[in-house]
């Protein structure tokens, strides 16, 4: 059985590592994390990206992105109901915006455990570092 490496666009890279809570790569040259284990686990999600085989590349494009793709649009969407809480029979769902978030990052969450990595410092609940140069 050979292996048919995947190739991700540039722009599908950058989404990988901001669904998955990492910052931003930019030219990808070395900075430091304030912690270790945060460098590790971005280099463990670069192999990864980078060897990954077509078969699960297509899971990561046809399953994981265009759901996460979906699922963030929906959430923009909910700014055009921010002014109305009841018109005639229709009733806001006044917790909408917090359903979608969680729905959105359920999803995250799988497509990190799918890649098989934990979630980034800038996932939802995670200690939110700044990068130092």
């Amino acid at each position: 059985m050979s292996f048919t490496p995947y190739t991700f666009t540039d722009a599908q890279f950058v989404d990988i590592r901001r669904f998955c809570g990492y910052p931003i790569f930019g030219n990808g040259a070395v900075v430091y994390f304030p912690a270790a284990w945060t460098l590790r686990q971005y280099q463990a999600l670069e192999y990864r990206l980078n060897n990954m085989d077509v078969n699960e590349g297509n899971v990561v494009v046809n399953t994981y992105l265009t759901s996460l793709y979906a699922l963030e649009t929906a959430i923009v969407g909910t700014s055009a109901n921010l002014d109305t809480d009841e018109a005639a029979v229709w009733k806001h769902n006044k917790n909408e915006q917090r359903d979608r978030d969680r729905l959105f990052d359920s999803w995250r969450m799988r497509l990190c455990n799918f890649l098989g990595i934990p979630p980034g410092p800038n996932f939802p609940g995670q200690n939110r570092s700044t990068l130092v140069m």
